[in-house]
């Protein structure tokens, strides 16, 4: 299997994909190393992760680099995603003894009632290209927390990345036979489907995760799903600062190239600001630095995939023949690499797929409304629910707004962010289950309740 470069579109490298029979090899390891991990305390096991985010840190440079390479963000922008996963990492080994350990729910007259956590067993993590380090921490580090092995496949748009986060969760004392890699694309994917493990994990698009869950569904264990969103955002006639507000919403759009999942989707605007908030937030889009993304200064780096870049430019041919205003941006860049110009369209309507259909690219919608009331219609007007955000002075409008919108996540006053202590869940097309905070660290076990009596 090739390694593409989405700048350049040379071959970084090939690697060898798994079969049927190396992915039974590698189960079959996991399986039998399973029940010694478990056995392995709790506090040695937090000392292992504690290793691997160190390790993140000592390598920081060259992952960097191998991420950028293949998935093509921003040098920057893969510095910033390797240091993000190590916080999410030093709060789950923070909190995983708190979380972990049994509960004492009741003692009372000789009889102790309480609840212990044990491991789910063998867990099918299949990750996303976007974010392979986040999305990765979100998963393989609570299910090793808990006791789990783990087969992590990456994207195929992520494999070395992948091989290499594998490198050093064993350099830092993760057994081999606790975690392994499958590598290739959707048809080893398949073979990991039909295989028995006792829980899926899987990151990507509603299409992909709709398909993972009916498959395993009638294996009767867990499967959580974290999918894709058309995330909206309010700008409130209330807001203090325009330019701020601008800029701030400006990088929740189109950082990474507007390819995360809870990136800044469509935009209403109050109609008494909508003007001004427009002239700054087109402004600040042309300010983007588009260019080869292991150059320093860089903002916009080429899409990861060739075939979104049909997408996009699709959804923007859609929205201007349906009478959408081009602010900025609207094509392809010529010459070698996946670039599009980050674009901003005005005057959209419902009617358009930029603002019903998850762009998953550098391309924004704008849409004037009234009234909170038409802006929380607008917003509610979706198949996902991911996250949703508000601009406004008032800390209890926002979050009234908030209230009604039927999405995993709210935000006020900042967008495009994920806490390690709290839940990241979708709703609707956008998900099932939940990983982070406590949440994310029990989604790795089963409870099991003790009656114990004398």
């Amino acid at each position: 299997m090739n390694v593409i470069n989405p700048a350049t579109e040379e071959v970084i490298t090939s690697v060898k994909e798994d079969n049927l029979a190396s992915i039974e090899f590698k189960y079959d390891l996991l399986r039998k190393g399973q029940e010694q991990w478990n056995l392995v305390p709790l506090k040695e096991r937090i000392a292992v992760l504690q290793r691997f985010a160190d390790l993140l840190k000592e390598n920081l440079e060259q992952n960097a680099t191998i991420l950028t390479s293949e998935v093509g963000k921003p040098l920057q922008q893969s510095r910033n995603e390797i240091n993000g996963a190590r916080n999410r990492i030093k709060w789950l080994t923070e909190n995983a003894e708190k979380y972990l350990a049994d509960d004492i729910m009741n003692i009372d007259k000789g009889l102790t009632e309480k609840i212990v956590y044990e491991p789910l067993g063998i867990i099918c993590n299949i990750s996303a290209w976007n974010y392979p380090y986040l999305v990765g921490v979100n998963v393989f580090v609570p299910a090793l927390l808990a006791g789990n092995a783990v087969m992590y496949k990456p994207s195929e748009f992520s494999t070395l990345t992948g091989l290499e986060i594998e490198k050093l969760l064993k350099k830092a004392g993760v057994p081999d036979n606790v975690f392994q890699v499958a590598v290739g694309a959707a048809d080893v994917g398949e073979i990991l489907l039909h295989l028995p493990f006792n829980g899926y994990f899987f990151t990507g698009s509603y299409k992909t995760g709709k398909h993972i869950h009916e498959k395993v569904a009638h294996k009767m264990v867990p499967c959580q799903l974290e999918l894709g969103g058309k995330d909206p955002l309010y700008i409130a006639d209330d807001v203090a600062d325009i330019k701020n507000v601008a800029a701030g919403t400006a990088d929740g759009a189109f950082y990474n190239s507007g390819q995360s999942c809870c990136a800044v989707e469509r935009i209403y605007v109050n109609e008494k600001v909508y003007d001004a908030y427009v002239d700054e937030f087109v402004k600040e889009v042309k300010g983007f630095k588009l260019g080869i993304p292991s150059e320093e200064g860089v903002y916009i780096g080429p899409l990861t995939r060739r075939p979104q870049l049909e997408f996009v430019e699709n959804q923007v041919k859609e929205a201007v023949a349906k009478g959408a205003t081009l602010a900025a941006g609207g094509k392809r860049v010529t010459g070698k690499g996946y670039f599009f110009e980050p674009t901003v369209l005005l005057d959209v309507t419902h009617d358009m797929s930029v603002m019903r259909e998850e762009s998953f690219g550098p391309v924004i919608g704008i849409m004037k409304v009234k009234d909170d009331a038409e802006a929380i219609k607008l917003m509610q007007d979706t198949e996902y629910g991911l996250t949703a955000g508000v601009y406004s002075a008032s800390k209890e409008r926002a979050e009234k707004i908030l209230g009604k919108i039927n999405a995993g996540t709210g935000y006020w006053n900042c967008c495009d962010r994920v806490s390690a202590a709290l839940p990241w869940s979708g709703r609707k097309h956008s998900g099932l289950g939940s990983t982070l905070s406590h949440i994310g660290l029990r989604a790795f076990t089963q409870p099991k309740a003790y009656h114990l009596k004398g």
